[in-house]
């Protein structure tokens, strides 16, 4: 079924609304129409800036929930200590198919994002602010934002502002990522691990948040504390924004004051009533069951006891008429895609993993379960990134929620529903770096002699069985693996191995890139 989620998908509020003020009168809020709803700003020194986060328990709403405060300080102190700019960064990468809420504030209220940003940089005495984005339509409302506050990248401004687009994949939206691409390298993360408050963007301390973080620090600049802290709980103040989406009737981003029922906001969208299961925080989150959901409430704490997360946002309910296992397999196939090839954890645990969750969806029995868990500890803090880490979550996550599923496919024939595909993923033919094309690999079972060459050149595809002949992801070749796929292809000594092109009706047509550059993708030159 697979239906992908809109850039802009429908937003609703619960109580009153704080980051989607003004939405109800335009679709997208211009500068003059911003400052009518919130108001004008006036800046704060840094140190007050810094108070005011912690007065609100204001922390990163992009998924690692570090606390903003300690982060600003930690910036300012680095460019005090060496004697230089420091440097701001608004992160709208979201490479997640499952979350949308920052690209709603970035195409929907620009200026209020813009604003906590533009609020941080005075305060830290920052000359240079930078953008990331992923899509199409969030960098032409960045554009247009930007123009409309007369901000540019040219030189003898007192503040030079510039958008860096990364391509729409997991690991471009991780921080080290987007600040190498805004360094003017691949949006991958680096090799080693390091803090951008102490050296980011050219060398720089970088203060490096989401968008929707900025956005409540502007929100909380305005209301100050007191007023902030009337809205949602004691100890988590303000409101969240939810991307829902999976088995629901209405996909949509919710704002929420943090307390309120996990079960209202899921009636909202149209979930079922009693889901099997809701995976909490996205493809790198924790499922809960139904007792669990019905008892949680929008928040990191209330979350965190119910074994969930809240994490970047995203909440995702599947109904009790799709395998489960299913559709983890199809999310653990594209998780194993999404690895940026640096590590072996990565390039090869992760498509390890995948192919053990198939073997065990496909009557492997304990010896694929055990397999299965040994790998998946295995790739587990080894990793450059978190993208490791957080893959090894929703596995161990996915095999402990649904045990009577994997009990039914361990030790019997399954479970004997169909996976419906309701958990979104990118649509074939995309033109995004990390989309699949459509394409299948498949091999030729009566010419296959086990040379192995083709696991060598994918093996985020293709895995070697224990019998030494190979096994295939049950996904498609996403575009920046297609060269090497057309490799392995080309190099089968035993011309076993092909690429097997969709039907012609699931072959959407492909807009021009960005810039109008119409080059193909994947061209299959080595």
């Amino acid at each position: 079924m697979n239906v992908p989620l809109p850039d802009v998908p429908e937003v609703r509020v619960v109580g009153l609304p704080q980051l989607t003020s003004g939405f109800d009168l335009v679709e997208r809020l211009d500068l003059a129409m911003h400052l009518k709803v919130h108001g004008p700003l006036e800046p704060q020194t840094g140190e007050r800036l810094a108070e005011l986060a912690d007065a609100i328990s204001l922390r990163g709403r992009g998924g690692a929930g570090f606390p903003f405060g300690q982060k600003l300080r930690a910036v300012a102190k680095s460019a005090i200590r060496r004697g230089v700019r420091p440097v701001v960064v608004i992160n709208g990468s979201e490479g997640e198919p499952a979350c949308r809420k920052d690209t709603v504030l970035l195409n929907r209220a620009p200026h209020l994002v813009l604003d906590g940003a533009l609020l941080a940089a005075e305060a830290l005495g920052a000359r240079t602010l930078i953008i990331g984005l992923t899509r199409n339509s969030t960098e032409s409302s960045i554009r247009a934002a930007l123009s409309e506050r007369g901000l540019s990248d040219r030189r003898g401004q007192r503040l030079r502002a510039r958008i860096v687009r990364t391509p729409e994949r997991m690991v471009s939206g991780e921080a080290s990522a987007l600040i190498r691409a805004a360094d003017g390298g691949p949006a991958l993360p680096m090799g080693r691990r390091s803090r951008a408050s102490d050296s980011g963007v050219g060398g720089a301390p970088t203060l490096l948040s989401n968008a929707e973080t900025f956005a409540q620090l502007a929100i909380a600049a305005r209301t100050g504390p007191r007023r902030y802290g009337h809205t949602g709980l004691y100890n988590e103040p303000g409101t969240v924004l939810l991307t829902i989406s999976g088995a629901v009737a209405r996909p949509m981003v919710v704002e929420a004051p943090t307390g309120v029922p996990l079960r209202y906001v899921l009636q909202l969208a149209g979930a079922p009533s009693a889901p099997q299961g809701v995976l909490t925080g996205g493809y790198h989150g924790n499922w809960i069951d139904a007792v669990a959901a019905h008892d949680a409430a929008v928040s990191r704490e209330s979350l965190a006891a119910l074994g969930g997360a809240l994490g970047a946002g995203a909440i995702l309910p599947i109904g009790q008429d799709t395998c489960p296992l299913g559709e983890a397999l199809r999310v653990a196939n594209w998780l194993a895609a999404e690895t940026a090839g640096q590590c072996g954890p990565c390039k090869l645990g992760l498509p390890a993993a995948a192919g053990g969750l198939s073997d065990v969806l496909n009557g492997g029995g304990p010896a694929a379960l055990e397999a299965l868990r040994e790998v998946t500890q295995a790739v587990r803090g080894r990793g450059a990134c978190k993208h490791p880490d957080g893959s090894a979550r929703f596995y161990a996550s996915t095999l402990s929620a649904f045990t009577d599923d994997l009990a039914a496919h361990v030790l019997g024939g399954g479970c004997g529903r169909e996976t419906l595909g309701v958990l979104p993923l990118p649509m074939p033919g995309y033109t995004e770096e990390s989309i699949a094309t459509g394409e299948k690999l498949a091999v030729d079972w009566t010419l296959c002699q086990g040379h192995g060459l083709c696991a060598d050149l994918v093996p985020e595809l293709i895995r070697l069985g224990a019998d030494g002949y190979p096994a295939l992801a049950d996904a498609s070749v996403p575009v920046h693996l297609r060269g090497r796929a057309q490799r392995a292809v080309r190099r089968c000594p035993a011309l076993a191995l092909r690429i097997e092109q969709p039907p012609a009706e699931q072959r959407p047509s492909r807009p021009a890139l960005p810039g109008g550059d119409r080059k193909a993708l994947g061209s299959g030159r080595s």
